[in-house]
């Protein structure tokens, strides 16, 4: 059995019970993506479960070894080092070998960041496409200008480091009255979820220094996002 164990984007409060209990009584062997990160986690729940990097790194080497320990009978938990396994993180490849395999794999439901920043950025919801992150060279153009053009609200991540040049980019494609948002620290002290026209949140944030991975959430290019709330009916 291989579990998929969502855990904490910030909160540790946000684990759920089940994981607490599948990662301290029913896997011999916790797959991390950075085992120190993991290890602050599983210390503050007195959870004393053994670890083995598992990374981007080392996943292709990595993947054969332990599909022959889970079918060997070997019950292992997969983490990254926030958020959903495989959901812009290591994971794929051994979920795909295991069912190959015959290697039975259970996902538990729990933290993703993209789900809180889509719900609460105030963008049509209904339907959306998650981009995950761009390229950072080949490519990227041409999946920016793929995105411009989907009728529905589109979702990115990106990297404090990399966040001016993707909202100068979006500016470029989209048009500067494109509604988004740009949500970071999510779940954290300084949360913090800015809806505005994506030329706005370009010059608001190119005066700021910030922290952490973000969620892009821009609007699609036939939705009408109005400024102002909704008119409401109370009759």
């Amino acid at each position: 059995m291989l579990y998929l164990v969502p855990t904490p984007i910030g909160n540790l409060e946000d684990i759920t019970l089940r994981a607490l209990r599948v990662l301290g009584q029913e896997v011999s062997v916790i797959l991390a993506e950075d085992t120190r990160t993991t290890r602050r986690l599983l210390a503050r729940y007195d959870i004393r479960t053994p670890l083995r990097a598992f990374h981007a790194h080392n996943e292709h080497a990595a993947v054969g070894r332990v599909v022959a320990e889970l079918a060997a009978g070997t019950a292992m938990a997969l983490v990254s080092d926030a958020g959903t396994p495989g959901i812009s993180d290591p994971g794929f490849l051994l979920v795909r070998a295991c069912r190959q395999a015959g290697v039975r794999v259970e996902c538990l439901p729990g933290p993703t960041a993209f789900v809180p920043a889509l719900v609460a950025s105030g963008l049509p919801c209904d339907r959306f496409h998650f981009e995950g992150f761009l390229p950072h060279k080949k490519g990227r153009q041409m999946r920016l200008k793929y995105l411009a053009t989907l009728p529905h609200t589109f979702v990115l991540y990106e990297s404090p480091y990399r966040l001016l040049r993707c909202l100068t980019e979006l500016v470029e494609v989209c048009g500067p009255d494109r509604m988004a948002c740009l949500a970071r620290e999510l779940t954290k002290l300084h949360e913090e979820i800015a809806t505005a026209p994506l030329a706005e949140l370009l010059s608001t944030y190119s005066n700021r220094e910030v922290k952490g991975e973000m969620v892009l959430v821009v609007s699609g290019k036939s939705e009408k996002t109005a400024h102002q709330l909704p008119e409401v009916n109370d009759e």
